[in-house]
């Protein structure tokens, strides 16, 4: 029983100390995750697990549309691709798709990848 309890202040400690770029990764990994978890329920006929996953997903692309500074001409790139994703998790989660899916998956290692990127050039910790 201390593993898990060790694990969860592990895990909370480190989102405690993560700079705002390191909170955006772990919320792509999180995503990515989610998505990964919804593919595979889908693969096991698990509609429920499908569906929660897909909405924990939704829900982060809903934050980061959220947290767009629009004074950015960038903020508008990324509201048009937040906007595309969220449209295809509804037609996923509709149709129960694993193919739209793995595409939204795609498009969040793509972001993420990229993400990285930045914070490798700006020096960020993290990568």
């Amino acid at each position: 029983m201390a593993l898990p309890n060790a694990y969860a202040q592990y895990n909370n400690s480190k989102v405690l100390t993560a700079s705002p770029a390191e909170l955006v990764l772990m919320l792509y990994e999180g995503a990515i995750k989610f998505c990964n978890i919804a593919i595979m329920a889908l693969e096991n006929n698990d509609i429920q697990k499908a569906h929660t996953n897909i909405v924990k997903v939704e829900r982060i692309i809903d934050h980061f549309r959220m947290t767009l500074d629009m004074k950015y001409p960038v903020a508008e790139d990324f509201e048009r691709i937040y906007k595309y994703l969220s449209e295809r998790l509804v037609q996923a989660n509709i149709k129960k798709d694993k193919e739209i899916l793995e595409e939204v998956c795609g498009h969040l290692r793509s972001v993420r990848d990229t993400w990285k990127e930045v914070m490798r050039i700006n020096g960020q910790k993290g990568v």
